[in-house]
């Protein structure tokens, strides 16, 4: 084993449909699941669909949590129980807008967040939402890491990782893992699994991909097909259809930083101002 690693570890599952209490007493048994595990390294970081408290619901004025709510407060017990950073998305109220928010829970209790930028206008998100504006690059043993959510992916340049040479002439990249946590209906699982390759691929980087399984309150299937995948956008870990699953990884940053010496392709990307 590598002393550079990330372990992780990535949670597919059916949802409670707008039932908070219900969800984070069946991730907590999940949790316990994880740390029984012999047969892997326990987790640096455990990664949770989207919405995972309530599926993804339309109604948040009836479900949103403050900052610092109820399942914040429970990622919180649960990161400190596990020692691991635990990530995934909530419906969050703040300042009187409702956000589809990612959190990012530290053992120490500690939160960073991202609010979903592009709102799925589809399903009527961008009536009920406020899209964030702020990316969220964070650390984790060494690795930056960037976690978007679901509808994100279908728009490269807001994921694009950016290339230069730092002062001792090595080559640095914005982030080195990119998550998406999803709920990502089966009718579009194809563009799924292509757009997760794709982003892997054009930004060197590791991804983790998150997507539930089962039915939600509004009878749409979900197949899963969670990933995680290399910096070549190959398969580490991948679920068949509709399987309740913990993906389980060992990520190496070292393997990472070679294959981006060998394979400087990010150099070359086209630079642009994002408005």
């Amino acid at each position: 084993m590598q002393n550079d690693e990330l372990h992780v570890a990535a949670v597919q599952t059916a949802l409670h449909w707008e039932n908070p209490e219900a969800n984070r007493r069946h991730f907590s048994a999940i949790f316990r699941e994880i740390a029984t595990d012999e047969e892997n390294p326990r987790p640096d970081l455990i990664v949770l669909p989207e919405m995972f408290s309530t599926g993804f619901s339309m109604a948040p004025e009836r479900h949103a949590e403050m900052p610092g709510g109820p399942t914040t407060q429970w990622m919180q017990e649960q990161a400190a129980l596990h020692n691991a950073v635990i990530t995934g998305s909530i419906i969050v109220k703040e300042d009187n807008h409702y956000y589809n928010r990612l959190l990012w829970v530290l053992p120490n209790g500690s939160v960073e967040h991202y609010s979903k930028r592009h709102l799925f206008r589809m399903g009527g998100e961008d009536k009920h939402y406020t899209a964030g504006q702020q990316k969220l690059i964070t650390q984790i043993k060494g690795f930056k890491v960037c976690p978007l959510v679901c509808y994100d992916l279908r728009f490269p340049v807001w994921s694009r990782n950016r290339f230069a040479k730092d002062a001792q002439d090595n080559l640095a990249a914005d982030y080195d893992l990119l998550i998406y946590v999803a709920n990502w209906p089966e009718a579009r699982s194809f563009q799924w699994k292509a757009l997760l390759r794709a982003r892997a691929i054009e930004n060197q980087a590791y991804l983790i991909g998150v997507n539930r399984i089962g039915h939600d309150g509004k009878d749409i299937p979900h197949n899963g097909c969670s990933a995680l995948l290399n910096f070549k956008g190959e398969d580490l870990v991948y679920t068949a259809y509709g399987v309740p699953s913990v993906l389980r990884a060992s990520f190496s940053l070292s393997n990472l930083e070679q294959f981006r010496s060998n394979f400087p392709a990010g150099m070359d990307a086209d630079a642009f101002e994002l408005k």
